[in-house]
């Protein structure tokens, strides 16, 4: 397992591609079962926290009373656990640096795929699938989520 937090002084873009490259992608290449973002709510004022605990970790959310405010930590993890189910299996896919990536076998036997455009500029690349093979691009930063059935 391996967790990380968000600071809330950062960037959004800058903490989208970090946290997908080096802990989505990076850590479950590397074995990782289970990836978390620290801490998952607070307040506006950053609160509650253990004593001596991070002052400056931003929530996956921000409650406030009524009002929920979704954070970058929240895309985060919303993005691969929406495809990437309880019980999948990493499975083997090629690692390129511009275009880092990771892939799993769902229990419910889909092929999903994850791959991140770590350029600055658009990307367009291949995915050869089980079946079919495709071609993608994702603009320079972004995200891209791939599945087949």
């Amino acid at each position: 397992m391996t967790t990380y937090r968000v600071g809330v002084n950062s960037d959004f873009g800058d903490n989208l591609k970090w946290h997908t490259r080096e802990l989505i992608i990076g850590a479950t290449r590397n074995w990782c079962k289970t990836v978390l973002e620290w801490n998952l709510a607070a307040n506006s004022n950053l609160e509650p926290h253990t004593d001596g605990g991070c002052t400056e970790c931003l929530g996956a959310l921000t409650i406030d009373g009524n009002t929920v405010k979704r954070n970058v930590a929240y895309y985060i993890i919303a993005h691969i656990s929406k495809f990437v189910r309880p019980g999948s299996k990493r499975i083997n896919s090629n690692y390129l640096t511009e275009l880092p990536n990771v892939a799993f076998k769902t229990p419910s036997g889909n092929i999903v795929v994850v791959v991140l455009n770590n350029t600055s500029i658009d990307r367009a690349f291949n995915i050869h699938g089980p079946d079919e093979s495709i071609t993608a691009s994702l603009t320079a930063g972004a995200v891209g989520t791939y599945v087949w059935d």
